[in-house]
This record gives C-alpha cells, structure tokens and sequence, in this order.
C-alpha cells in the first residue's frame, strides 16, 4: 500500500489517500472531488474541474496520468 493526499493529485487539501496502485488512489482522489463539491466545498471545485475537464484532451490527460503513475512509484511503501 502506498499513499498520496489531495494535494499531490492536484487537489487543495492533505486527505490521504493509499492503495495497491496508482488506479485505486486515482479513483479514491475523484471519488473524493465529487464528494466535496456536492457538499459544497468550493476549495474542491477547480481540482474536481480540472478532473472532470482532464479527459477532454487525451495528450495532456495521458501525460498527467503517466505522471501520476510514476509519482506513485517513487513513493516508499506504507
């Protein structure tokens, strides 16, 4: 298990996020985004936007992605 907060997803806050693989974390930060917001947390809203958004260029989205994989992969285990 590995962990990564908020903030090193591109997000405003030090919630933790761990998992087996870059996907699980990935999956926990939008999870996370989309629960902010809907409570109404506008600190959350630009990163939840640029997650949302990120997808609508695959390029840049892949590079992100690609570089989150690593950043995952660098970091020591929990």
């Amino acid at each position: 298990m590995k962990t990564m907060t908020c903030q090193q997803l591109g997000g405003p806050c030090d919630l933790a996020h761990s998992g087996a693989t870059a996907d699980e974390v990935i999956k926990a930060q939008d999870r996370h985004l989309k629960a902010a917001v809907a409570a109404g947390d506008t600190a959350h809203d630009e990163a939840a936007a640029a997650m949302k958004g990120r997808w609508r260029n695959p390029i840049k989205a892949m590079g992100w992605y690609n570089a989150t994989k690593k950043a995952f992969a660098d970091l020591p285990e929990n």
